[in-house]
């Protein structure tokens, strides 16, 4: 077909095709939507994949825990804290017990406190391998949620083992725990931890140069360090903005003053290339302080009860032959 013909029948395609729309679409995200799991609403304003402009309303879902609590007794509410954020269910119960331990000017003997140290930060890879795996799919990064939920079954097969639940163990107890750590327990930690740092490469790998993670997250969402401070910001988004704030060190408790640990920062989270904000911030090496707490219980296994014996206020827990049990039950020391 000649130029010139060519040149016609484009110019008739050209002027019969309908105009390009360039406006933006708004999304209703929420509350039913499962990212955000019915406790907001996201009214979105879009641009193919980039975010315009958002308009949140929370408060969508209230579990009325706080005065449901009012009517319990303390021990009775250790269940319903724990399911108000159910990936950290032990680390909410934990701040419960020392909150009503402080009330009643309880001290809980020293293995007590290094078994919640140890339970809380195996608690916290648990949340942060749920948020990485969730956070890798939501973006296309399907297979790094299999990796993480991978570890993350270890993690609840060691709830289960702890005290027969997976999500919900309710092992705290206001001046002890529930009953002392079973047999299995130690070497089953021991193994995790030493399992677990290879595999935090293996996610560094699937995703920190993964080009499609790279084009959709960097320079998105990026927080400097002033203005993580002035909106209070907290945890791994404070720490990726390069602030060196950790609540374990800057109120320690449990003994975590006592601990070698790092606070790691970025102090240019949109750089390097790899580098996400959160992602960057939540990659921190929990295995030092999870290994020195398990030494510190191995090491006082023989020394002293999980239990503090209480009486009067907590009955049906005492020591029989050096071990910590219940009525009806047993738990190996």
């Amino acid at each position: 077909m000649p130029r010139t013909a060519i040149a016609t029948v484009a110019a008739l395609v050209t002027r019969n095709m309908p105009e390009l729309r360039t406006e933006t679409m708004t999304v209703n995200m929420g509350p039913q939507h499962p990212s955000t799991h019915g406790v907001l609403r996201l009214v979105l304003e879009l641009d193919g994949e980039i975010v315009r402009s958002v308009a949140p309303t929370i408060g969508f879902l209230h579990t009325g825990i706080e005065k449901t609590t009012e009517q319990k007794k303390w021990q009775q509410v250790i269940p319903l804290v724990e399911r108000m954020d159910y990936l950290s269910a032990q680390s909410n119960s934990m701040a419960f017990c020392m909150s009503v331990e402080r009330l009643l000017g309880i001290e809980v003997p020293e293995r007590v406190r290094w078994i919640r140290v140890l339970i809380a930060e195996l608690q916290r890879i648990n949340s942060h391998l749920v948020w990485l795996g969730t956070h890798g799919m939501e973006v296309g990064a399907v297979s790094v949620m299999l990796y993480c939920f991978r570890e993350r079954e270890l993690l609840l097969n060691i709830n289960e083992m702890l005290a027969g639940f997976r999500m919900f163990p309710s092992y705290m107890r206001i001046g002890g725990l529930r009953e002392d750590l079973p047999r299995g327990f130690h070497n089953a930690v021991t193994a995790f931890l030493d399992r677990f740092p290879p595999k935090l490469d293996e996610y560094e790998d699937l995703l920190t140069r993964n080009e499609i993670y790279v084009e959709r997250t960097r320079g998105v969402g990026v927080i400097s360090k002033d203005d993580a401070v002035a909106y209070g910001l907290v945890g791994p988004i404070a720490r990726a903005a390069g602030v060196s704030y950790d609540v374990r060190r800057a109120f320690p408790y449990l003994g975590y003053d006592t601990l070698d640990f790092n606070v790691p920062t970025r102090e240019r989270p949109d750089l390097p290339p790899g580098a996400r904000p959160h992602y960057a911030g939540r990659r921190l090496r929990h295995r030092r302080p999870a290994h020195h707490a398990a030494a510190q219980g191995s090491r006082l296994h023989r020394n002293g009860s999980a239990h503090p014996a209480l009486p009067g206020l907590f009955a049906g827990v005492h020591r029989a032959g050096g071990r910590s049990v219940r009525p009806g039950r047993g738990a190996p020391g």
